[in-house]
């Protein structure tokens, strides 16, 4: 067994607290995602697992065993956590071959020659380096120096991995072919993984559970789906999608046993007729969220519909992002690439109502 549990973990440089408070159980086996804007805290937690940084207080556990406790003051050094880590640059030594990098781990462990060659040839199958052994990575491509950087890590056989944004160096079409890849030898490997990125495309699309962190707390800890569908608080549905939720501010206007009246502060038109929903009052300031997809263009079965004019066209080849606005207001909507628009052009827009988000304007916590 190697899940991964984190418990009271602060973490400070100097005055600053860069991780706070941090409880966090990541399963076993499973692909978690440490996900946030740079200076969150997210690398500095994967460091803590690590070994690479000692937190303030807390407590760490992998598997049955303990690797840091504040407490007990149990510190175990990286190279005895059986832990695998990639690093943003690839860190390969520039005057070792393919063979020797990868080679490098399973000298300190002390393996017989004929195993470490046997260990190399069938990582190097796996990560599709095949006859590459004799190069240096001067003389690869930044996809074939990533791989390298990958087999260097599994073929130690590590119980857990730790990748600290591995991509982020790719081109945007060698990003996408490596997120398919790593995904495929995580179910091959099986190991506990954790991995760091600011790009919530990565997130989204890779992992089994994501931790959304920002200015070193936790926002949210839930699967992909349940993260995209109900975030749980204003910065998770602004962080989290592409275009951005629009977030519009307004206030109840009205509560009956029929449903609740929604006025937006920005917007002139009649108020929005939505479900009712427990633990508000009339009067209260609220956040109204409703993805791009979910607004509507001219609808003509709408029960109401807010008129604008397209400020901004951006066709990105399977859709357009048309940008509507009034005289204080602006809101984004993702269509269909083969629904015609033109800047300039006045419109009505409407939302799907099952798709509405609503959130405290104080607390910025989700309502319904």
């Amino acid at each position: 067994m190697a899940d991964i549990r984190l418990q009271g973990i602060n973490k400070y440089f100097g005055k600053m607290h860069a991780v706070r408070d941090l409880d966090l159980v990541i399963r076993d086996h499973g692909f978690h995602t440490l996900l946030g804007p740079s200076g969150c805290g997210k690398t500095t937690t994967l460091r803590m697992i690590a070994g690479l940084e000692r937190p303030s207080t807390g407590h760490i556990s992998v598997g049955k065993r303990v690797v840091y406790s504040s407490r007990r003051q149990i510190m175990l050094p990286p190279a005895k956590r059986d832990i695998g880590l990639i690093f943003q640059d690839y860190a390969l030594w520039p005057h070792m071959t393919v063979a020797a990098n990868v080679s490098f781990g399973l000298e300190v462990q002390k393996l017989a020659r004929t195993e470490r060659r046997q260990r190399i040839e069938s990582i190097l199958k796996r990560v599709q380096l095949e006859g590459l052994e004799d190069r240096h990575p001067s003389e690869l491509s930044g996809g074939q120096q990533q791989r390298v950087a990958m087999a260097r890590m599994l073929v130690v056989e590590p119980e857990v991995l730790l990748m600290d944004e591995p991509l982020s160096n790719l081109d945007a079409k060698l990003r996408l072919t490596m997120r398919s890849e790593l995904k495929k030898l995580h179910r091959d490997i099986d190991a506990t993984t954790v991995y760091v990125t600011h790009d919530q495309r990565e997130a989204l699309s890779m992992s089994d559970c994501i931790t959304v962190m920002y200015n070193g707390s936790v926002q949210q800890n839930a699967s992909p789906k349940e993260l995209y569908e109900k975030p749980a608080n204003l910065f998770v549905a602004g962080f989290v999608g592409s275009p951005a939720m629009n977030l519009l501010p307004g206030r109840i206007l009205e509560i009956s046993s029929n449903g609740m009246s929604i006025e937006l502060e920005k917007f002139q038109y009649n108020p929005i007729h939505i479900d009712r929903i427990e633990n508000v009052s009339t009067g209260d300031s609220i956040v109204l969220g409703i993805r791009p997809e979910d607004v509507s263009l001219d609808d003509r079965h709408a029960a109401w519909a807010i008129p604008g004019i397209v400020s901004n066209v951006l066709p990105t080849g399977s859709e357009t992002i048309v940008e509507i606005g009034q005289e204080n207001a602006t809101i984004t909507a993702q269509v269909n690439r083969k629904i015609p628009i033109e800047h300039r052009a006045e419109v009505r827009f409407s939302f799907q109502m099952q798709e509405i988000h609503l959130f405290n304007a104080k607390s910025g916590l989700r309502l319904n």
